[in-house]
C-alpha cells in the first residue's frame, strides 16, 4: 500500500510539471503567434538601440550652469522613469558634466520619449475666475471703474484679493486658442496667475501654489467608478500625498467645500492641478479628503493615465532639457560576445554532465535532464517576460544563467548525497529515497532562499547591467526549486520502484556494496585505492559490513549442511 501511495503521490507531482511546462510553452507559442519571436529580446549590449543627447536648459539668472547636483538627480529621475515604463536594461549617465545621454534598446517610442523628457512639475492652485478661452471684446471689457480693486492683503488662496488690476487685463487678453499660449503660463508660485486648460477649452486666474508635486508620495491609474461603484468606462490618476501634502489638501478642501456650500456656482469652489504651466484639471471640491488620496479625472484615455502617473511618481525633473541629437547605437558588445558566452556555458554543462555520470553512474541522468528541463523552463520565462514586459536579456544576464548551472547541480547532489547516506544506514534504496528527501529539501530551501535574497539585494542595490544578472540568478534559484520538487523527487521515487534501481545494480549509483566506501572519484583527478576504502568506513559502516559478512558465511555453512544431508 505504502508503495502504492509513493507511487501515486510520484506520479501526481510529474504531472503537474508536465502541466506547468505545457502552460509555459502554451505562452511561448502564444507570444510567437501574436508576433512575438522564439528568441528572448537582446538588451543594448547585445542588440543595440536609441541613444539621446538631452541637453539642459537653465536662465541666464542661474549663470548658465547646472550643478552637479542636479544632473544626478535628473539621471535618477529619468532612469525611474524607463524603468518604470518597462523598458529594461536602459543606460543613463552624464556627459562632460552637461548633458544627459539615455541609451534605450531596441526603438524609442515616442511615449518613452516623451516620458524621458517631461519635466512634470504639478502643483495645486485655487481657483479665482474662469471664463471662455477666448479674449474679452466689447462691452464685456472691463472699465477702469469696473477693474477689481484689493481692498487688503490676501489671507488665504481663494482671497479675491489677490486679482489686481494688472492681472485682469491680462486675463482679457489671454487667447487660449492659440495652442503656443497654452503651457505659458508664469509659474510664480506666491503670486497668482493666469492659466489656460491643457486642451485650450478654458481659461483661468489662479491663486498662489498651495501644494507642491514634490508632496505627492505614490501614483497609479485606474478606471474612475461612480456614485454606485461602477466604473464609468474613463480613466483618472489615483493620488497620494504624503504627511505634509495630507494635511494641506484637507484645509485647501475645507475652505473650497465651504465656499460651494455657499454658492455652488462660485468659481472658487474649484481647485486647478496644474502639469508643466497648463491647467490639468479643475474639478469643483464635493467633499473634504482627509486621507489625502485624491483622484484626478480629465478624460484620459489609459494611455495618457499611465504616462501621466508614472511621471508624477517619480517627480519632476530639476532642471528642463531638449533633445540635442537622437541617432541609432551599434550593439556595445555584439553577437561574437553573446557566441563566446554560451559557449562556455556549453562547456560547463557538458562538464556537469560528465562529472554526473562519472560519480553517480544511471542516477546521473536524472540530474542532466532535471538541469535541461530547468533550462527549458527558464527559457521560456524569459521569452514571456520579454513579451508581458519586455524584459531584455543582456551578456550579465547570460553569466547569471551560466552560473546557475552549479547551483541547479547542487540541489540533485544534496539530495542523492543523503539517499547515499541512508543506504549506508542500511536503509531499503526506496526507504531511502523518501528519508533522503525529508533530510534534504530543508537544506536545499534554505540554499535556495539565501540564492534567491542575494539575488534581490543584488537587484535592488544595483543599476544597468548588474540588475539582469541578478534577474537571471533570481530566476534560475526559482525554476531549481519548482524542479527539484516537482521533477527530480517524483522521478527518483519512480526509478526506486524499479528493480534494477531497487536492488541497487551496479551501475544504478545506489549499489550499498559499493557505497559502503568513500566515492570512487576523489575531485583533484584522484581515485580511491581498495586500502583508502578499507581505512575510511565509519564504525557503522563497518560493523555494517561485519553483520553483512557473517550473514553470508552463515548462508555458506547452511548450504554446507544441506549438501551434505543430500550426499
Amino acid at each position: 500500500m505504502a508503495t502504492t501511495g509513493h507511487s501515486a503521490k510520484a506520479r501526481g507531482a510529474l504531472v503537474s510539471m508536465v502541466l506547468l511546462l505545457l502552460l509555459v510553452a502554451g505562452g511561448i507559442f502564444g507570444t510567437t503567434f501574436a508576433g512575438g519571436s522564439w528568441s528572448p529580446k537582446l538588451a543594448l549590449d547585445l542588440s543595440g538601440g536609441s541613444q539621446l543627447i538631452l541637453s539642459p536648459q537653465v536662465n541666464d539668472a542661474d549663470g548658465g550652469q547646472v550643478t552637479d547636483e542636479q544632473l544626478e538627480q535628473a539621471v535618477e529621475i529619468i532612469r525611474q522613469r524607463v524603468d518604470g515604463s518597462g523598458v529594461a536594461e536602459a543606460e543613463v549617465t552624464t556627459q562632460s558634466g552637461q548633458n544627459v545621454v539615455v541609451s534605450v534598446p531596441g526603438v524609442l517610442s515616442p511615449e518613452t520619449r516623451e516620458l524621458i523628457q517631461t519635466s512634470a512639475q504639478m502643483s495645486f492652485r485655487a481657483v479665482l475666475n474662469s471664463g471662455a478661452p477666448t479674449p474679452i471684446t466689447g462691452d464685456a471689457v472691463a472699465t477702469e471703474e469696473s477693474l477689481p480693486a484689493p481692498t487688503a492683503e490676501p489671507t488665504d488662496g481663494s482671497d479675491y484679493n489677490w486679482v489686481t488690476p494688472e492681472l485682469w487685463r491680462e486675463y482679457e487678453a489671454l487667447d487660449c486658442s492659440i495652442p503656443s499660449n497654452v503651457d505659458e503660463a508664469e509659474q510664480d508660485p506666491d503670486a497668482a496667475i493666469v492659466a489656460c486648460s491643457t486642451d485650450g477649452q478654458e481659461k483661468y486666474i489662479l491663486g498662489p501654489i498651495e501644494i507642491y508635486g514634490t508632496e505627492i508620495k505614490n501614483a497609479s491609474f485606474s478606471q474612475v467608478t461612480g456614485g454606485t461603484g461602477y466604473s464609468t468606462g474613463q480613466w483618472g490618476v489615483n493620488i497620494e500625498f504624503n504627511e505634509s501634502g495630507t494635511a494641506t489638501f484637507k484645509d485647501v478642501t475645507t475652505r473650497l467645500n465651504s465656499i460651494r456650500g455657499a454658492n455652488s456656482s462660485d468659481p472658487r469652489a474649484r481647485f486647478a492641478i496644474m502639469l508643466d504651466g497648463a491647467v490639468l484639471s479643475s474639478p469643483v471640491t464635493q467633499a473634504v479628503i482627509t486621507n489625502g488620496q485624491p483622484q484626478i479625472t480629465g478624460n484620459f484615455t489609459e494611455q495618457e493615465a499611465s504616462q501621466l502617473a508614472e511621471q508624477l511618481k517619480y517627480g519632476a525633473l530639476p532642471i528642463s532639457f531638449t533633445i540635442q541629437s537622437e541617432q541609432q547605437i551599434s550593439a556595445t558588445l555584439g553577437a561574437d560576445q553573446l557566441k563566446m558566452g554560451l559557449l562556455a556555458g556549453l562547456i560547463g554543462l557538458i562538464l556537469v554532465f560528465i562529472y554526473s555520470l562519472f560519480q553517480y553512474r544511471l542516477v546521473g541522468l536524472v540530474n542532466i535532464s532535471s538541469i535541461l528541463v530547468a533550462a527549458g523552463f527558464s527559457y521560456g520565462v524569459i521569452i514571456l517576460l520579454g513579451h508581458l514586459m519586455n524584459y531584455r536579456l543582456s551578456l550579465a544576464g547570460v553569466a547569471g544563467l551560466i552560473v546557475s548551472i552549479g547551483l541547479m547541480a547542487d540541489s540533485f547532489i544534496v539530495y542523492f548525497e543523503r539517499i547515499r547516506d541512508e543506504i549506508r544506514a542500511g536503509r531499503t534504496i526506496p526507504a531511502a529515497i523518501d528519508h533522503g528527501w525529508n533530510r534534504a529539501k530543508r537544506t536545499i530551501m534554505a540554499s535556495k532562499a539565501v540564492n534567491l535574497l542575494a539575488a534581490l539585494v543584488l537587484y535592488f542595490a544595483s543599476v544597468g547591467n548588474v540588475r539582469g544578472f541578478a534577474f537571471t540568478l533570481g530566476l534560475t534559484a526559482i525554476a531549481d526549486l519548482i524542479i527539484t520538487f516537482l521533477f527530480i523527487h517524483p522521478l527518483m521515487v519512480l526509478l526506486g520502484q524499479r528493480d534494477y534501481f531497487r536492488n541497487g545494480g551496479k551501475w544504478s549509483g545506489m549499489d550499498p556494496a559499493a557505497l559502503g566506501a568513500t566515492p570512487l572519484y576523489r575531485g583533484a583527478g584522484r581515485v580511491r585505492s581498495v586500502e583508502e576504502t578499507e581505512a575510511r568506513l565509519s564504525l557503522a559502516e563497518r560493523k555494517r559490513r561485519e553483520r553483512l559478512a557473517a550473514a553470508e558465511e552463515e548462508m555458506s555453512a547452511t548450504d554446507i549442511k544441506e549438501q551434505s544431508r543430500g550426499e
